[in-house]
């Protein structure tokens, strides 16, 4: 298998989606490494399997529709394996498995299959010490943002996924590329005040345009750089109900063709109707409930 993803949106090729079966008893709350799964948990609306499968079959759907090649991992039974983007990551022709929390490890033995298609020196396991998340990782062309907690309390908050060391190391692995870091607001028990992973706040979309909700960074002048790099009228700013909702956590096939969710009123209408791009709608406000969405979903192994 060849691997190639540079970016976001160029043309998708191969994707390995994660699985809706067999997800396990709904998590007691001191069991959920998210706030949206603490609010679905606390409030008693986690979602059901059989809405789970019928959200990923829509998706699955699309992918296909646009000649995607779709992989799936093996079932671990009593496993929530939804999310793929946890797993693992692509750049380039490397892919990084991830040190996601120990609670998780079967999910990534799940992928045994698809990495044995994979060349062993382009398969990269990360140093105990380095914790990295493909949710913090979102690329444009030679530019990779890399969302972080750096913080000294980093061990004892659940939603800090992404350590200061995981910076060096992508920084050794890929010495040709900018890397820029952007320390993200944490909460585990409340998703209006807390971001998990990057793209849950910020995601280029299209050749030259972002989508963002500004008061997911901490600094904020992180948020007003991103703002500057892609202007103004390129950038779609979210409101934090639409944050809430995960309104960034899209997915692009192409430059031109992005897979929504089909509550995005108000970015919907302006992706189709101010930026001209073909939306692809499919119902994941059950999915949502756990704290991803459609990016959260998938692991693209190549795009164009």
């Amino acid at each position: 298998m060849d691997l190639h993803v540079q970016s976001e949106t160029a043309r998708l090729r191969e994707v390995v989606l994660g699985l809706p079966y067999s997800n396990g008893p709904v998590p007691s709350l001191q069991d959920t490494f998210d706030s949206k799964s603490y609010e679905s948990v606390l409030h008693g609306v986690y979602p059901m399997e059989e809405d789970i499968v019928a959200e990923m079959d829509a998706f699955k759907a699309v992918l296909e529709k646009y000649g995607v090649k779709v992989y799936r991992p093996e079932l671990v039974e009593n496993c929530n394996q939804v999310f793929a983007r946890d797993v693992g990551f692509v750049i380039d022709d490397k892919i990084i498995v991830s040190n996601i929390i120990p609670d998780r490890q079967a999910e990534i033995d799940a992928y045994w299959k698809i990495y044995g298609d994979i060349h062993y020196k382009n398969i990269y396991n990360l140093p105990e010490a380095v914790h990295v998340e493909g949710g913090d990782v979102v690329l444009y062309n030679n530019i990779i943002f890399l969302g972080q907690y750096a913080f000294e309390d980093y061990p004892s908050v659940k939603t800090a996924r992404t350590n200061r060391l995981a910076l060096d190391y992508l920084r050794m692995l890929f010495p040709n590329k900018t890397i820029i870091p952007l320390n993200l607001r944490k909460s585990d028990t409340d998703p209006y005040d807390g971001i998990l992973h990057l793209d849950c706040t910020f995601m280029p979309v299209g050749r030259d345009k972002c989508i963002i909700y500004k008061k997911g960074f901490l600094n904020p002048r992180d948020a007003d750089h991103l703002v500057e790099m892609f202007g103004p009228d390129n950038t779609f700013e979210l409101t934090t109900e639409e944050m809430y909702w995960m309104n960034s956590n899209v997915f692009s096939i192409s430059e031109d063709v992005i897979v929504t969710e089909e509550h995005f009123y108000r970015l919907n209408r302006h992706l189709s109707d101010k930026w001209g791009m073909t939306v692809e709608t499919v119902p994941y406000r059950e999915i949502s409930k756990m704290g991803g969405l459609l990016r959260c979903s998938t692991l693209p192994l190549k795009r164009d």
